[in-house]
């Protein structure tokens, strides 16, 4: 618990799993490549919570990632990106605001995830949880974008979410964020995505759908890949 200085353990619930199971693999993406980065630093912390309620992590540095359709497909950095989102079960996004959005920076890892694999999307199913941290007042904007943008990649969006404002007075000298009312919602957001996860990936009836059964991967492809004359 020494890692997790500002959390209660006898708050803690124990998520369960069945028995043999793997744990939850939870992929963290954020939004900057500043040498210290603010949504770098909540995603480490949400990471660390992640991995005491039982789930496995990876964090994506984005640091060299080309611009979508900048690069061919097979770029070292988007075979890295496409291989941890087929890997995981779960996801956290979080972005910087920059300009009242979500920066390019995020929104560029996003945009390399194709429409690949027939009618199912990649992130398909995968749960996600979306976080923002502020140079500012606190504000709403990028988490409402995410929102968006995981309904599109088909991800069930788990209803809790985090904003930090002022973000560069919410981490110490080591870059462990604060105590404070804002680390407890990380810690409900973390721990919903973890129950969440479980849910859906025993029950992955509940993210199929009917149209993508009636309609075969070429049929699609053939649909979608259609000019206009």
């Amino acid at each position: 618990m020494t890692n997790l200085p500002n959390l209660d353990p006898s708050l803690v619930q124990t998520t369960t799993r069945d028995e043999g199971a793997h744990k939850p693999r939870i992929l963290l993406l954020y939004g900057s490549t500043r040498p210290r980065s603010f949504s770098r630093l909540l995603v480490e912390e949400a990471a660390r919570l992640l991995e005491h309620f039982g789930a496995e992590t990876r964090i994506f540095n984005p640091s060299g990632l080309p611009l979508p359709d900048d690069a061919p497909g097979d770029h070292p950095k988007v075979q890295e990106l496409l291989e941890l989102m087929q890997w995981s079960e779960g996801q956290v996004w979080c972005s910087p605001e920059r300009h009242g959005a979500m920066s390019a920076v995020f929104k560029a890892q996003i945009d390399w995830v194709p429409l690949a694999l027939g009618a199912v999307r990649p992130t398909q199913g995968k749960t996600l949880a979306v976080m923002q941290v502020c140079g500012g007042s606190q504000s709403f904007n990028v988490v409402n974008q995410l929102r968006v943008l995981g309904r599109w990649m088909r991800m069930f969006t788990i209803p809790n979410q985090s904003s930090v404002p002022k973000a560069y007075l919410e981490f110490d000298e080591d870059n462990r964020m604060k105590p404070s009312a804002l680390y407890d919602r990380v810690v409900d957001v973390m721990e919903e995505l973890v129950k969440f996860t479980l849910l859906l990936r025993d029950r992955p009836d509940l993210v199929d759908r009917y149209s993508e059964r009636k309609e075969s991967a070429e049929e699609l492809m053939q649909r979608v890949n259609q000019r206009s004359i």
